[in-house]
């Protein structure tokens, strides 16, 4: 993938903003500067028509006489070499000047402006309508001043460029100064990258640190990323050292049963230690089972969402499913609760968690011992209770699992009770915690064996 840069970017950005503003700016300079400078040139005009018309007098005849100051007409010279007209109109029509130039319709008492043309020549008209009394009587007169736009092009075209400049001075120190500030703001993203890049591959701390707020979204995925990442490197961890832990043990027995077998002579004794052999496999393979689920369990953590689950009707279908795996170690296996109770879970957990501690109950309460599974409800809580009658289990187990986490290896010292056991109570602790419920071992009220309850919010 190509990379790019941030700082490229912006002023990419900046540069085409301040165009595109720049443009529309332009262009209402450009008018606002046409505007500008034919009011100037209207005054000079309206000022140029009023020092002709006070120099208009009656003569002794009664006509009008002209005398033209060339200091009006030296009013509209300029640098840019416009084009001067001029023209005086009494009653009887035109008096002195150019005849070619048209006088402006009087629209007003005051002057009068308008553009138009001489000899192909673009102009400012300016007509001024006076009257002057000759004691009996008053004469009218206009007088007609013109000037080519040379001049007020110019004017125009001036204010626009220095406007251009001031834009295009504004427009780089504008870059200049994104330059520094992208420089100066990505400073905190180089140290954290620089703070990730010099952390051993075993750190998966947070990252803490003054960050600006616009990167405390991309830093907080990552802490959260790294700590997901964290859960699933110890998870891993804890498969692989009780996957060790666990299978030892069996598979040390296997490996002891086959020696055996083949140094014995005796059919009885090869046979035995074959029979000693396949339920260390046995074993073997149920801890690795429990393994898995519990490994299940662990990546089950980002995805797990309690709903609203009828804990009772899975209880009776697990209940019946497992009667057949009671029945064979002469374990009387039966439900007690009633027919719908919703609780907030999650489906399949829940059948894995209760199928754990029927599986338990099962195994190590011993031959004619007694499994109930009770589902019991209550205003905020349905509570799902697994009880036998059996041995009961070890107080430091029991411990262990209240205080932080169940053992996930064989109580020590503890008659009946094989290796699996741990594991089935930390899965069942797992997955209670997973779906937000509360887990408690208890003494049954009749005495003797083990009560397993586990609390849900009602649904």
């Amino acid at each position: 993938m190509r990379r790019y840069s941030l700082r490229r970017r912006l002023l990419l950005w900046l540069f085409v903003a301040t165009g595109l503003l720049g443009l529309a700016a332009l262009t209402d300079t450009w008018f606002d500067a046409q505007r500008t400078a034919q009011g100037v040139s209207d005054r000079v005009l309206a000022g140029s028509a009023l020092a002709i018309a006070e120099r208009v007098r009656p003569d002794a005849s009664g006509a009008l006489a002209v005398d033209i100051p060339y200091s009006a007409l030296e009013m509209l010279t300029s640098t840019a070499q416009d084009q001067v007209f001029y023209r005086v109109d009494g009653p009887e029509g035109f008096l002195t000047g150019y005849d070619t130039l048209a006088p402006v319709p009087a629209a007003t008492p005051s002057t009068n402006f308008a553009d138009g043309t001489i000899g192909g020549v673009p102009v400012r008209i300016a007509t001024l309508t006076r009257e002057i009394s000759t004691g009996q009587t008053s004469i009218a007169f206009s007088v007609t001043v013109a000037e080519s736009t040379l001049a007020r092009t110019e004017l125009a075209r001036t204010i626009l460029v220095r406007s251009a400049l001031r834009l295009l001075v504004l427009a780089c120190v504008a870059a200049l100064i994104v330059w520094i500030s992208v420089t100066l703001a990505l400073r905190p993203l180089n140290r954290f990258g620089e703070a990730i890049a010099l952390r051993s591959p075993d750190d998966l701390r947070p990252v803490r640190g003054d960050m600006p707020q616009e990167v405390e979204g991309l830093v907080d995925a990552i802490n959260s990323f790294m700590q997901r990442l964290d859960q699933a490197l110890n998870a891993l961890r804890n498969f692989t050292g009780n996957a060790s832990h666990q299978l030892r043990t069996p598979l040390a027995t296997v490996r002891a049963q086959l020696a055996m077998a083949m140094r014995s002579g005796d059919p009885v004794g090869q046979k035995g230690a074959a029979e000693k052999a396949e339920s260390a496999l046995v074993r073997a393979e149920r801890v690795l089972a429990q393994l898995l689920v519990l490994a299940r369990v662990d990546a089950a953590t980002r995805d797990a969402t309690r709903q609203r689950t009828d804990i009772a009707a899975l209880a009776r279908e697990m209940t019946a499913e497992m009667v057949p795996v009671a029945a064979r170690r002469s374990v009387d296996l039966g439900y007690e609760g009633p027919v719908s109770a919703v609780a907030l879970a999650e489906p399949v957990l829940f059948q894995e968690l209760l199928q754990n501690l029927i599986d338990n109950a099962v195994r190590y309460s011993g031959a004619a011992a007694r499994v109930t599974v009770r589902i019991a409800t209550g205003e905020q809580t349905c509570t799902l209770e697994v009880e036998d009658n059996g041995p009961g289990l070890p107080q430091g187990q029991i411990e262990a699992f209240e205080n932080r986490a169940p053992e996930r290896r064989q109580a020590p010292g503890h008659p009946g009770h094989h290796s699996g056991l741990g594991l089935g109570l930390a899965i069942v602790r797992e997955i209670a915690a997973l779906i937000e419920a509360e887990v408690q071992i208890a003494e049954p009220d009749t005495g003797g064996g083990t009560l397993i309850r586990v609390r849900f919010d009602a649904g």
